[in-house]
């Protein structure tokens, strides 16, 4: 199979021009101010970059040139406002003028537009924090020594902190790599502190027991020798049915109904029923969050189809856990509010094919005490239930609140 991937070639960095392989859109409030399928960013990742736009793909009627800024730049405003855009200081690859666009003060959105990625529909909005296939390679750890895996850099994005899904992925990679003859079933992780983006990530392994029939593992996630995650992994030889059933699905409205939610992650397509992971604070519901989820593209490895599965399962305990509590909301979280996963269990029932949609129902069954606790499932879209989950966080109040983070989106 053909892999799509985002992952932008060296040299193409060095430039500072990236394709970013998508229709792009504009917009200062309603107004389109440019429209192109030729934009670039100035960085990989994304999330570190600018976008520019083609001048000829750009309406100048609806700017006011400003002149050169503190830099030389030609700046440029919207007809009244405080400067947009500007004329960037080298051609594209192909000799057009550049013109960027501030993500901060207007509506970037992006529809992909790369062959093959039409199953996923959902417009994401620049800067974006990469694709699936990127997440894929993250969590691909590779093997640098007996038992030793390495989990590789992404560069330091705007929020340099690694979630805890993509550790557990981590895990569940190097874990399966092992004992290769079983399936991986089960795996548990305790969160221990931060890791960064911009360093790798070492994996060791330790060989509890490998059985004929079951194999447990040990697995220790390190950043610059200090610990960052703790696992324990259960691998399965099979076995055919003896008894089968699986708990009802949830009834709740499907993901032509449900609300699209800008993931931040290309290729990965998000709706959430009810609108439930909603940013205001004063939103109350119950303490629940189903959310439907596709990819444009699956792995073949198993491994990294579970560590696909088991990622986003950290994402929704603590937005559960809030909402029913008038005043507190997933957008305080980082700023007001010191929020994180502690630790994460999931159990594997079944393999589905992600390029479906599944969904994941999350229940907050505790709060307090500065912390929430959330069970999950996720179900495939004709009822068949594939995996079990458990989440630890935290939720408590934040020191130093005015040096929050200001990126509320997922990956």
């Amino acid at each position: 199979m053909e892999v799509l991937t985002r992952v932008a070639p060296s040299e193409l960095v060095e430039t500072g021009q990236i394709d970013v392989k998508a229709h792009v859109r504009v917009l200062d409030g309603a107004v389109i101010l440019a429209e192109s399928d030729r934009a670039v960013s100035t960085a990989w990742p994304e999330a570190n970059g600018s976008l520019l736009v083609p001048e000829a793909d750009v309406d100048f009627s609806k700017l006011r040139e400003l002149g050169p800024g503190s830099e030389g730049v030609v700046q440029f405003a919207s007809l009244s406002g405080e400067p947009i855009a500007w004329r960037h200081d080298q051609p594209s690859a192909s000799g057009d003028a550049l013109i960027g666009f501030s993500s901060k003060d207007l509506t970037i959105l992006l529809a992909d537009r790369q062959a093959g990625w039409e199953k996923v529909s959902t417009v994401d909005r620049f800067p974006r924090w990469g694709d699936i296939t990127d997440l894929v390679h993250l969590m691909d750890v590779q093997p640098v020594g007996e038992d030793l895996f390495e989990a590789p850099t992404f560069g330091n994005v705007r929020r340099n902190v690694v979630e805890g899904g993509q550790l557990l992925g981590d895990i569940i990679v190097a874990a399966g790599r092992t004992d290769p003859g079983k399936r991986l079933i089960s795996a548990h992780a305790i969160f221990s502190r931060p890791a960064i983006f911009d360093k790798t990530l070492q994996v060791a392994v330790n060989r509890s027991r490998m059985g004929r029939s079951f194999s447990t593992v040990s697995v220790e996630v390190t950043q610059d020798g200090k610990p960052i995650s703790t696992g324990a992994v259960l691998l399965d030889s099979g076995a055919d049915d003896l008894i089968r059933h699986d708990v009802e699905m949830p009834d709740i409205a499907g993901p032509q109904d449900a609300v699209p939610y800008d993931f931040g992650l290309i290729g990965r397509e998000l709706r959430i029923v009810d609108e439930a992971y909603h940013p205001d604070p004063d939103r109350v519901g119950e303490p629940e969050i189903h959310a439907w989820m596709r990819h444009r593209w699956q792995p073949d490895d198993p491994l990294s189809r579970q560590a696909i599965i088991g990622q986003p399962t950290t994402h929704w305990t603590i937005a559960s856990a809030m909402r029913p509590h008038k005043g507190y909301g997933e957008v305080q979280a980082h700023r007001t509010i010191s929020t994180g996963v502690l630790s994460s269990t999931i159990y594997f029932h079944d393999d589905p094919d992600l390029t479906e949609w599944l969904l994941y129902s999350t229940r907050a069954t505790h709060a307090g005490a500065g912390l929430a606790q959330g069970e999950g499932r996720i179900f495939t879209e004709s009822g068949r239930l594939v995996a079990t989950y458990s989440v630890q966080v935290m939720v408590r109040a934040l020191i130093g609140a005015e040096n929050g983070m200001k990126d509320d989106r997922l990956m």
